[in-house]
């Protein structure tokens, strides 16, 4: 270690310095808001006459709206108009350029916008130039993510016809006749321990019911000591709801009433008895039946199940297995054609994720639609009638970055696939409507953003919208980001990542590697678009590091080979292609020098930064975790259980940082808030524990009142001065950055 620091020393005495620091705030600074014409949003109006959105120009923030049929581009609103009337009604001065709100939305009849500012939502008029100040703006209470659906409720629902109204009574369901007010009770069996749901859900014909019969599960409660509430002197002591893997879960049965007959149809439930969870059911419109969706535990088999609602007879229509998981929280898609008689339907079955058609009536397939090596991410619109449907993938074009979103149109038989869009870049595209056209947004690392207007027909540029000014960023010295491609552990695969270099950048030097790891199997976190928001890299680097990030196997939207890296074995974290992709880039660029390599990351981050200097302590010296789920048996159920499986074995222990604390090596900085909900602290404090009955040496920040987070300003403060004195073996300078105390949240 004296050997290392000596040398360190040494190759690095132009790095770290206080003049460092200084450069990297004033970078921070000068690279803020200094991105011009590059919307980061397009809204539509309900009518498809209007796109608008916000832009930063040298003025300030700016509203643009464009008229797709006329090909006009113009201010959406008189900004300074508006800004006279908002400051005369508040008694608050307002400049044009600064107005206090983000987004507002169009009037049916398009002649008003509608906004929230100063506590009070607004009514303008766009000809009349009148301000009307309407009711106080409504403050929602922001559900909690884990909290479990209230569904023992007793609230009425009519039917279609008006005539009956169904709802919930001491734990059954009962329908009211509204003309006679007579009360009938369908069902007898239910019980404070296995009681009928009050969503409640009529036949379109009115002559038919379905709830569910719901056995609760025993609630999972964490707990958090709050140390300095900002209400009160004295500690508060907080709980949440939140499952864990493992833990019992609630069972639903679908329950079918014929209304008239009075009568009770029985559910087999054999296709559906071990259940993770139930979609909410879905009537065909001629009453025929209703569906819903079954994930069974362990995400291994997936079904859709029709129940016939004349008999109660039970059948599947899509049933999906899988040897490790179906990606169901990100690959999911399905659409009812023709009343279902014909289904659209995404699968990974041949190996990447496709679009089926399926014969509703029989369960066949009766066309793929989808094909080749290459990932359907999202569908964007089916039209029925011209049976084509609008939708986005990456890895179509073998020239391009696999990971570019395109937009293409396909016919339902698979025949007529159109490029929608095509420049080499990531896209993003905002449909009106009307789905006759849509604004496209493209730009990658190293490219800024253009924004176009497009038909949807054929993809035809109609109009340029903005092309994004990076003067700002190239006065102050900003260096692209280079993409960086090398083979992964089969020898085969390419890896794809980013290299960050300081603005002072020296070829002839040494520096240490920073790796900023997310390595969540839920979906890809390399950026791919410009960084306008995205700075924090380049502002670590300019310490005097090369900063670096990939996404190895085990992450999303490649090959469900790509992505069965992970199963059960989430502390692979991609590492195995992570140091081959440092390799290969210091072979070509012999200043990143890999006897110093740092990782870095939050959440799922937070764990594979610390696997790595205990999994790989040869390769990762130094390692800053925030927030992380250091043992996936003390995280939150559904995300845990998605890529690890159930039941909870050995894996699980494997994979745990807890479980292997003693093989700590490097320097290890763990961060954590003191009332994170989403990730349970005591995943970071069972770690902290491990490490001290093992004796090792390393250091822990806790922020009070801090929720997730990467630690905020002041943690971001703490984790560069770690890199400082650990890879440049120097002492950080003594200076203070401005911060913000606690402004990290999730």
């Amino acid at each position: 270690m004296l050997v290392f620091l000596s040398f360190t020393s040494q190759s690095s005495r132009a790095q770290g310095r206080l003049e460092d620091y200084q450069r990297s705030e004033t970078l921070k600074n000068r690279l803020k808001d200094k991105v011009y014409n590059a919307p980061a949003l397009v809204n539509w109006s309900a009518s498809s006459q209007w796109a608008w959105y916000s832009v930063q120009t040298v003025r300030g923030k700016e509203f643009m709206a464009v008229n797709p049929t006329n090909k006009t581009r113009q201010a959406a609103f008189d900004h300074a108009q508006l800004a006279q009337k908002l400051s005369e009604a508040t008694n608050k001065k307002t400049t044009p350029y600064a107005l206090p709100f983000g987004t507002f939305t169009y009037s049916k009849d398009d002649k008003e916008i509608e906004f929230s500012a100063e506590g009070f939502v607004w009514n303008y008029g766009l000809t009349s130039n009148t301000l009307r100040k309407k009711e106080p703006v409504r403050s929602e209470e922001r559900r909690y993510w884990g909290a479990g659906a209230n569904d023992q409720n007793d609230k009425p629902v009519f039917s279609p016809d008006s005539t009956r109204t169904a709802y919930i009574k001491n734990y059954n369901v009962y329908v009211r006749f509204e003309k006679t007010k007579k009360e009938t009770q369908l069902s007898f069996d239910g019980s404070e321990g296995d009681y009928y749901s009050g969503y409640v859900q009529w036949s379109p014909d009115s002559k038919k019911l379905i709830s569910f019969k719901v056995r609760p599960n025993q609630k999972h409660l964490i707990y958090f000591v709050r140390s300095s509430p900002e209400d009160q002197l004295q500690p508060k002591l907080e709980s949440r709801e939140y499952l864990k893997p493992g833990d019992a879960l609630p069972v639903r049965r679908p329950q079918l009433f014929l209304v008239d007959e009075q009568k009770q149809l029985p559910v087999d439930d054999a296709l559906f008895n071990h259940q993770y969870g139930l979609s909410r059911s879905e009537w065909r419109k001629d009453s025929r039946a209703f569906t819903f969706e079954y994930n069974q535990r362990g995400h291994q088999v997936y079904r859709v199940l029709e129940i016939n609602a004349a008999t109660g007879t039970v059948r599947a229509v899509i049933e999906e297995q899988s040897k490790t998981f179906i990606d169901y929280s990100g690959k999911r898609y399905r659409y009812d054609a023709t009343d279902g008689k014909e289904i659209i339907w995404a699968s990974e079955r041949d190996g990447w994720n496709h679009l089926y058609l399926y014969d509703g009536l029989t369960g066949k397939v009766k066309k793929q639609i989808t094909k080749g090596e290459w990932v359907v991410r999202n569908v964007v619109n089916v039209d029925e009638e011209k049976r084509s449907i609008t939708f986005a993938a990456s890895g179509m074009n073998p020239q391009q970055d696999p990971y570019f979103v395109q937009y293409y149109r396909i016919n339902f038989d698979g025949t007529g696939l159109t490029a929608l869009t095509s420049e080499n870049a990531n896209h993003t595209a905002y449909f009106s409507p009307d789905k006759k056209y849509f604004v496209d947004t493209y730009s990658r690392v190293d490219m800024p953003q253009l924004t176009t207007l497009l038909s949807a027909t054929d993809g035809s540029v109609l109009m340029e919208l903005e092309k994004a000014d990076i003067s700002e960023w190239q006065k102050a010295g900003w260096k692209a980001p280079e993409v960086f491609t090398a083979k992964g552990r089969d020898g085969k695969t390419d890896i794809w990542g980013i290299i960050v270099r300081p603005t002072n950048f020296d070829p002839t030097k040494k520096y240490p590697v920073i790796e900023n790891i997310y390595a969540g199997p839920h979906s890809s976190f390399t950026p791919k678009s410009f960084m306008t928001y995205n700075r924090s890299m380049f502002e670590l680097a300019e310490l005097g590091f090369i900063v670096v990030q990939l996404d190895g196997m085990g992450t999303s939207n490649r090959s469900k080979a790509f992505h069965d890296v992970c199963w059960q074995n989430l502390k692979d974290a991609g590492f195995p292609d992570r140091m081959l992709w440092m390799q290969e880039a210091a072979k070509k660029y012999p200043s990143l020098d890999l006897s110093r390599v740092g990782i870095y990351g939050t959440s799922a981050g937070g764990q594979s930064s610390t696997g790595g200097l205990l999994f790989y302590p040869d390769f990762y010296k130094v390692g800053v975790s925030s927030c992380g789920c250091h043992d996936n048996r003390m995280d939150k159920i559904w995300w845990n259980e998605q890529w690890m499986g159930y039941p909870i074995g050995p894996h699980y222990a494997d994979c745990s940082n807890v479980t292997h604390a003693e093989k700590l090596q490097g320097k290890l900085l763990l961060i954590l808030g003191e009332v994170d909900d989403n990730v349970d602290p005591a995943s970071t404090m069972q770690l902290v524990n491990a490490l001290i009955k093992a004796n090792k040496d390393f250091d822990f920040l806790m922020v009070p009142n801090m929720a997730h987070s990467t630690g905020g300003e002041y943690g971001e403060r703490k984790r560069r001065d770690f890199f400082v004195r650990h890879l440049l073996g120097i002492e950080p300078p003594a200076w203070t950055m401005p911060i913000t105390v606690n402004e990290g949240t999730k």
